[in-house]
């Protein structure tokens, strides 16, 4: 890694130390150690069990989009590395926005071709926000009664989330569909920048834009024309998320909270990532622990057990995969393919994961 990218990965873990200090500086050590004791280890582990099977899955949607090509990834290592990098990128990044290059970098470093690898990402993307999405409507539909009660305070956050993944992917899908007006619109929007920013960056920024729609675009009509594919990685994207959250629900039964409702705990959590989705701090620091906090308080009453349980929760479903992605980085890749690591005659940098 990157001096700058080992400060930021410091300084996350900074905040997130001050942040459950902050959050328990009403709360005994040695009563938060009594509770820590009477864990469960069993479903410890399988919560952390749960949250490899999402990264697993995520692994199994970059195969399915790749399957087929030329340069299709084999090599387990070279998969699962994947999203561990993402991991850590978007942990260490506003608003995430680091995990999409990382990820770019570490498909070229395996071999695969970087237009290739830019476009699969995209529509990647596009096929999870279309997928949380789903998930938070059908929480809406099934537990609506439940998110009124429990989530009234919340509402503005909430509805917050909705709106950023419903312009996200109505973005991305104007581009699929509409793809000339889309190209117009966003060189028409550039231009008016130009007025007001500086002439040149907004230049180079206009032609990221255009080549990344170009390249999502291309990548739009072959997965039109494999239906089986998308759908394929839609339902290994749902399978990642239904283990991202159940996370929490197997935190709770560590903690030996009677009565668990298994449904409610996917609700809860599909909530927090709608409302995470807008807190710009890398990975929704403070905005996740006030969320879980919030969510889940009518659950567990004792204070000191919340603390717990929010600490274990927010380790395995963030933590961890900053200690993961460490890792990947550190040990590289097999390189699957010779392809030429080129965009427009200048080589890939690929520092950005040394």
């Amino acid at each position: 890694m990157s001096r700058k990218n080992q400060l930021s990965t410091f300084i996350m873990l900074v905040i997130g130390i001050g942040v459950f200090a902050f959050e328990m500086r009403h709360t005994n050590p040695q009563t938060l150690l009594k509770q820590f004791l009477t864990l469960n280890p069993i479903w410890l582990v399988v919560a952390f069990g749960s949250m490899l099977l999402s990264y697993f899955f995520e692994a199994l949607v970059m195969k399915a989009l790749l399957h087929n090509r030329d340069d299709e990834l084999h090599n387990w290592w070279n998969l699962l590395r994947i999203p561990w990098i993402q991991a850590l990128f978007n942990a260490i990044t506003p608003f995430s926005s680091g995990g999409q290059p990382a990820q770019l970098v570490a498909l070229v470093q395996s071999g695969v071709e970087v237009g290739r690898s830019s476009s699969v990402l995209l529509m990647k993307f596009i096929i999870f926000q279309t997928i949380v999405l789903v998930n938070f409507i059908l929480a809406m539909v099934l537990k609506f009664e439940n998110i009124a009660q429990h989530f009234t305070g919340l509402a503005v956050l909430i509805i917050g989330g909705f709106v950023i993944h419903i312009v996200t992917i109505g973005f991305l899908l104007m581009i699929m569909f509409y793809y000339r007006f889309t190209k117009k619109l966003v060189l028409g929007v550039m231009h008016l920048l130009a007025f007001f920013m500086d002439p040149d960056k907004v230049e180079k920024r206009t032609q990221t834009l255009v080549t990344k729609i170009d390249a999502f675009y291309q990548e739009s009509l072959v997965l039109k024309r494999e239906p089986k594919k998308v759908c394929l990685a839609s339902l290994l994207t749902f399978l990642q998320l239904v283990f991202y959250y159940l996370v929490v629900y197997f935190t709770l039964l560590a903690l030996k909270i009677p009565q668990v409702n298994l449904v409610d705990m996917l609700v809860m959590q599909a909530m927090i990532v709608m409302i995470t989705s807008i807190f710009p701090i890398p990975g929704g620091t403070g905005g996740a622990e006030y969320s879980f906090k919030t969510l889940l308080a009518s659950y567990i009453t004792v204070p000191s057990k919340l603390i717990l349980g929010m600490f274990i929760w927010r380790f395995i479903t963030y933590y961890l995969g900053m200690f993961l992605g460490v890792i990947a980085v550190a040990f590289k890749p097999i390189n699957e393919h010779r392809t030429r690591k080129v965009r427009g005659g200048q080589p890939l940098n690929e520092e950005s994961l040394d």
